[in-house]
């Protein structure tokens, strides 16, 4: 039996942000579940405020201050900011819910924390940096003196995540402690005064982020020295197998560029500048309204994704949970998904070269799973991905699309996706890379184009590169430039 806590000492102190660091599987999402109520310690003590308690239960942790704020929002779209807020504990007055009095109050916390949002807004009308920031008020109005923060980050533009520090600090400065859980090192130096590394269950170290460096840090959370962490060398060369011409579709304005065989070739730009419409595009599941898509300089529209997938073009969606993986199915159901009827002649399953093929991609990409049998909802972040790769690259694509590929992922797993990349690259696989991660970006890219209201606004070479070129070009106004 795999413990996922083994005898874990973490002190907080008040006031701080308290980061928590490790690879996927390392007992961090235990660990919150028990400060949360939601799991029970076998062994150990949680002292709060001075008190010592063997376990809590969720309305025992969420009397004494402590709330979480999850990847996955528990909003209600229907409701406005207000109600969420209070769901559950609403105002009343003469036995009705008062929203008056629930919009007032709603109000005074947003002043608290310095942000400017309509509360009678409906949720659903809101963007994924405004819903986090409801998640935080609804933390706050529960009197909260202790929040944890899982990957808060993760879906926010580089903007937004500006704005989310500051709200932060505010809390910060209110003397509200924050647990903050985080693949990105970079916002661990910025914002955290200490840092706790946790690997395979068991508290590693803690240290002053101050007199702490990256390199040592990813030491501590991998077990090993990372001395490369874009192993990428360019294996591009001058074949183009991809040409687009002027494609405009929904959000999409007169797209041209081209791919080359070998090439990793960065798509930039905030969330909602167009690239993941336009990976959709060229993977069949979207259809485009004018222009013209070359590949292998033959015509290229596909029908559906499974058209393009027998054309030789593979997409790692962004979202793995909802598009990637199927999780109540095996590792080794989801391996052969996209191939099935490979395995099929004549209605028979070759069960014996499912499990080969299974077996073969566990062992090359490293998938953690104690079975090809596991269902993949157990699996970490990390592994699901690989298993998301393992469908794909069972295709044998020519070009494969990587939408957002180590997002929530520990460095390890990072790595280890870098590396594949860069070897299917030396192998004339070409790679279209989209990622809001600029420093990802430049590590993996031969070349970069930069997206922003659903146009290409640059292209980059390597020697071109650099994070203000890149945000400068992320952040055009379009339509203030039409004006001008």
């Amino acid at each position: 039996m795999t413990q996922a806590l083994d005898q874990v000492s973490i002190d907080v102190l008040r006031g701080s942000v308290h980061a928590l660091c490790g690879e996927n599987g390392a007992g961090k999402s235990t660990l919150i579940k028990i400060l949360t109520g939601a799991e029970e310690p076998s062994s150990g003590t949680i002292e709060f405020n001075g008190v010592s308690y063997r376990k809590l239960s969720p309305s025992q942790s969420m009397g004494l201050g402590i709330s979480a704020i999850y990847q996955e929002f528990s909003l209600v779209p229907s409701l406005t900011v207000a109600e969420n807020i209070f769901l559950g504990r609403e105002i009343n007055r003469f036995g009705f819910h008062d929203i008056s009095l629930m919009n007032k109050e709603a109000e005074k916390l947003c002043k608290e924390i310095g942000v400017d949002l309509d509360v009678g807004t409906r949720v659903s009308e809101l963007g994924v940096a405004q819903q986090q920031i409801v998640e935080i008020l609804k933390a706050i109005s529960k009197n909260s003196s202790f929040i944890i923060m899982d990957e808060p980050t993760a879906p926010l533009t580089i903007k937004e995540i500006d704005v989310f520090f500051n709200i932060i600090r505010k809390l910060k400065e209110s003397s509200t402690t924050i647990l903050f859980i985080s693949h990105k090192l970079e916002e661990v130096f910025e914002l955290c005064d200490q840092v706790t590394v946790l690997c395979d269950g068991r508290h590693i170290t803690t240290k002053d982020t101050k007199t702490v460096t990256k390199a040592e840090l990813i030491k501590d959370m991998v077990g090993r020295e990372v001395n490369d962490i874009y192993p990428h060398k360019s294996s591009c060369k001058n074949e183009t197998i991809l040409e687009v011409e002027h494609l405009y579709a929904n959000k999409l304005y007169d797209i041209s560029f081209e791919l080359h065989r070998g090439e990793i070739l960065g798509f930039g730009g905030l969330v909602g500048a167009g690239r993941t419409e336009l990976a959709r595009i060229l993977f069949g599941a979207d259809h485009f309204l004018e222009g013209k898509i070359k590949l292998f300089n033959k015509s290229y529209c596909p029908k559906s994704p499974d058209d393009a997938l027998r054309r030789g073009i593979g997409l790692i969606p962004e979202d793995r949970k909802q598009q990637g993986i199927i999780g109540n199915l095996s590792v080794k159901e989801n391996i052969v998904a996209a191939s099935y009827y490979d395995f099929a002649p004549r209605l028979f399953i070759k069960e014996k070269k499912v499990r080969e093929v299974a077996n073969k991609f566990v062992e090359r990409l490293k998938i953690a799973t104690p079975t090809i049998e596991k269902q993949v909802r157990y699996l970490s972040g990390g592994n699901q991905q690989k298993t998301v790769l393992s469908k794909v690259l069972q295709m044998n694509c020519d070009i494969f699309i990587f939408d957002e590929p180590t997002r929530g992922i520990d460095i390890g797993a990072k790595q280890e996706i870098y590396s594949l990349m860069t070897n299917l690259a030396s192998q004339g696989k070409s790679i279209i890379m989209i990622s809001s991660e600029i420093p990802e970006l430049m590590g993996m890219s031969d070349r970069i184009i930069v997206m922003a209201d659903g146009r290409i606004t640059g292209c980059l070479n390597k020697e071109q590169f650099s994070q203000e070129t890149i945000l400068s070009m992320a952040s055009v106004d379009w339509n203030q430039e039409e004006k001008l």
